[in-house]
């Protein structure tokens, strides 16, 4: 399942970027990098998005199948959650991973 999120005006379709605050997504996104999203992003089953759960912003893998959607933490720590909103739910998808070394840089598609 692929769909593409809509923004009403110009200034919520333009990317931003967000710190990681917690380990729940290591080992690919370490707490303190910087993680670049596009409101516009394709939504589609393992992308790394950024959703609304309960009022707060919440880092997550999503995972679609045709009956359900979960948010995943790629810390085993950290619970999965099913999202009653759906897609509607993600407020972007994560295009670019920095850190403070070159080499933590990667793109994301």
């Amino acid at each position: 399942m692929r769909q593409s999120l809509e923004s009403s005006t110009c200034v919520d379709a333009e990317p931003f970027a967000l710190q990681v605050t917690d380990d729940s997504m290591e080992p690919e996104f370490r707490r303190g990098c910087v993680v670049v999203i596009d409101p516009t992003g394709v939504v589609k089953d393992g992308a790394y998005v950024v959703a609304e759960l309960a009022g707060e912003l919440v880092f997550r893998r999503l995972r679609l199948d045709a009956h359900s959607v979960r948010l995943e933490a790629l810390n085993e720590e950290y619970p999965s959650v099913e999202v009653d909103a759906g897609v509607a739910a993600v407020k972007g998808v994560v295009v670019q991973r920095a850190g403070k070394r070159r080499t933590y840089f990667k793109r994301y598609d």
